[in-house]
């Protein structure tokens, strides 16, 4: 039911474990995954982490971009249209989602955790939305989930610099809900999936709609206004500057005129 996509996924005991994979069908397989699981009685919690040692996502798939300006357009489109679904898809999702954050969430990938309803991550790893470090606006989720979790304040703190944070830092702040040395990851997201599944189902499902009914209604419009502006912003100087300058590992020189 699960395989017709390009990421790993393992259903354990009722617990749909998801292992994360940067590729450019990242955004399409997941949107996929979770509708089936919250459609699927056999499912009782879902579990994102990274496929990759010390890598929860940190949105590489789009290094994938075409390089003929017309095609890169349409790939773009395309791409927003899966970034405004996936944010949603999650968010609408009836089953528990947690979030185990075994390495660094960045840009998209920071977004994606930020959608989980218990987040566990790795104390040392990083995370934090990026995108105005190679000339974006944080158009992907950033904008919404931020402000909601730690206020306006902390938003325009990290998402106006695209500061990373540690997993400790971000519990203090209350962006996540746990940060647990390396070693201790693996017990305490058994932790959380056992207290997910030892709980009525039903009625988890229904405080979760209720929690994230206000969250859900604002996604609906503001995905739609955010991916707006991310991509009036993808469309300059700055942001070619940006890729450039990430590419070539160095400072980027944004336009001072």
């Amino acid at each position: 039911m699960y395989k017709d996509n390009s990421l790993k996924v393992e259903l354990r005991k009722s617990a749909l474990w998801i292992n994360l994979v940067d590729t450019p069908q990242l955004n399409a397989d997941l949107i996929h995954i979770f509708r089936q699981a919250s459609a699927d009685p056999d499912v009782r919690v879902v579990v994102l982490t990274g496929a990759v040692e010390r890598i929860f996502c940190v949105g590489g798939g789009g290094s994938a971009a075409p390089r003929d300006q017309r095609e890169r357009n349409a790939y773009w489109v395309k791409g927003m249209r899966q970034a405004r679904e996936l944010i949603l898809t999650i968010l609408d999702c009836d089953k528990p989602v947690i979030g185990r954050i075994n390495g660094h969430a960045v840009g998209k990938g920071c977004s994606i955790a930020l959608c989980c309803d218990i987040t566990i991550m790795a104390e040392g790893a990083k995370i934090g939305d990026t995108h105005v470090k190679v000339g974006l606006a944080a158009g992907d989720g950033g904008s919404l989930l931020w402000p909601n979790l730690v206020g306006l304040m902390q938003s325009k703190r990290f998402l106006l610099t695209g500061d990373l944070l540690t997993g400790r830092e971000a519990a203090e702040i209350g962006l996540i809900t746990e940060a647990v040395p390396e070693a201790d990851l693996d017990e305490r997201t058994d932790h959380w999936v056992e207290r997910m599944m030892g709980a009525a189902s039903s009625a988890v499902a229904m405080t979760k709609r209720a929690l994230n009914a206000s969250l859900r209604q604002q996604a609906s419009t503001h995905m739609d206004m955010s991916l707006g502006l991310e991509t009036l912003t993808f469309l300059t100087d700055d942001h070619e500057e940006g890729v450039a300058a990430l590419k070539e590992k160095r400072k980027p020189k944004f336009d001072r005129s």
